[in-house]
């Protein structure tokens, strides 16, 4: 049985991006497979319940249904604290001291970054050593986790996952780099959250938008860390606006809200999008 689902951050209102990824995640599931809904709050600062509400509407006005109970992120810290334990008893992980001015400096100083990204993390603070790392927490110096990714790809061997779009990947820990997995006070970031929470709700093709193609790199090398079952992959088409850039919650007229309150309909949605 194909299981899907739809993950949306309640940070704003769904757009027609939105739509046609929870659109698509229903149609890849099948007649009879099953597509579950997962709210990604774990940015408490910004995730707000009435635009979690506001989801559900939406959803729903677009004729889908969904699995419940719904599974929120804020209601699972515990385990990504017990995957993240693991990842460190495994010395998997690293702190980093590094801010992100730090980051961009270094990596200008480099002359250019790998795979042409100025966002790759340079590894500064994987080689410090044990007692400095522990001077440095000590001193109350600001940290965040980060994955080692070239070592968790060095005992994994040779990975791939598999897109429907594109064929067999092999995993490549540079795609990425050594990314955030946790903070001093967030036990999970995006990256370690996704992983374990497919893991647990059984989640067997992840559909997304191709923006986050490179992410299942590093995604990859943590389900191989931790044990955890491979998904299959489908990495859509994104939706653009008229600048030909990707859509926003910024694009506030694309919103789902404000084209019902238009009178546009759910079935001239679903013809707009494709799936008439």
């Amino acid at each position: 049985m194909i299981v899907t689902r739809f993950a949306p951050s309640p940070t704003g209102l769904l757009h027609l991006g939105h739509a046609y990824a929870a659109l698509f995640a229903r149609q890849e599931a099948g007649a009879e497979g099953r597509f579950l809904v997962r709210i990604e709050d774990i940015d408490r600062s910004r995730a707000r319940r009435e635009l979690e509400a506001g989801i559900f509407d939406d959803l729903a006005w677009l004729g889908l249904a969904w699995e419940q109970p719904v599974r929120r992120q804020s209601e699972h810290m515990g385990d990504y604290r017990d995957a993240l334990a693991r990842l460190e008893a495994d010395g998997l992980v690293y702190p980093c001291f590094c801010t992100r001015r730090t980051v961009a400096a270094e990596i200008a100083d480099a002359g250019a970054a790998p795979h042409g990204t100025s966002t790759i993390y340079p590894g500064t603070c994987r080689t410090l050593s044990a007692s400095e790392r522990a001077d440095r927490i000590a001193a109350g110096q600001a940290y965040a986790l980060r994955f080692d990714s070239r070592e968790a790809s060095r005992r994994a061997g040779r990975i791939t996952f598999t897109d429907a779009a594109r064929g067999t990947i092999a995993v490549d820990p540079d795609v990425i780099g050594d990314a955030v997995i946790a903070r001093k006070d967030v036990p999970a970031s995006y990256q370690l959250a996704v992983v374990v929470d497919d893991a647990a709700q059984g989640v067997t093709l992840v559909t997304r938008g191709e923006d986050l193609l490179d992410a299942t790199h590093v995604q990859r090398l943590l389900q191989a860390a931790l044990g955890l079952p491979e998904p299959r992959y489908h990495h859509h088409r994104l939706l653009l606006n008229a600048a030909g850039e990707r859509l926003s919650k910024r694009d506030g007229a694309l919103s789902l809200k404000a084209l019902r309150e238009v009178g546009v309909t759910p079935v001239e949605i679903r013809k707009r999008l494709g799936f008439d």
